[in-house]
């Protein structure tokens, strides 16, 4: 199976990309995520222990010390921020009307929008579609980012 259709394995449904923004946008209560989502609890439920179950997210102790456990992205979910921001821009571009208000994702220490993404070759140049292909790597050379869970959102 191919690498996209095993990351949509994971995150390829509506609700559990939507959880994931919104956990990037620092929520963190199945409560939080319930209200923002609007969504019916088995079906935020079975997203959730999906998620933690992939290691997208995970339990931790409630930041205010109370009873209840939150969800945090780990690193494995962290670096779903580029996917995230993509989705978003993507949406900005083609999905409004030109007069029809929405939102940007915005650098928080200059206030400006997020610079757009772009797909890069390791000597720094632009690529397009076109200028790529997919190559089958041997298993003993493929490197493979180390997964370290992280409470910090």
């Amino acid at each position: 199976m191919c690498p996209v259709a095993r990351s949509l394995d994971v995150v390829g449904d509506w609700w559990s990309l939507l959880i994931i923004r919104d956990a990037f946008d620092g929520m963190r209560r199945f409560g939080e995520f319930q209200r923002s989502l609007g969504v019916a609890k088995n079906i935020l439920t079975s997203r959730l222990k999906a998620l933690v179950a992939n290691d997208v997210l995970e339990m931790v102790p409630a930041t205010d010390g109370g009873a209840y456990s939150e969800y945090a992205l780990t690193d494995k979910g962290r670096a779903l921020f580029p996917v995230i921001v993509g989705l978003r821009q993507w949406g900005e571009d083609y999905l409004f009307g030109p007069k029809e208000p929405h939102s940007v994702l915005a650098d928080t220490r200059r206030d400006r929008p997020v610079a757009r993404l772009e797909v890069r070759s390791s000597d720094g140049r632009r690529l397009e579609p076109e200028d790529t292909v997919v190559k089958k790597v041997p298993p003993s050379k493929i490197a493979r980012p180390t997964t370290r869970k992280s409470s910090a959102v």
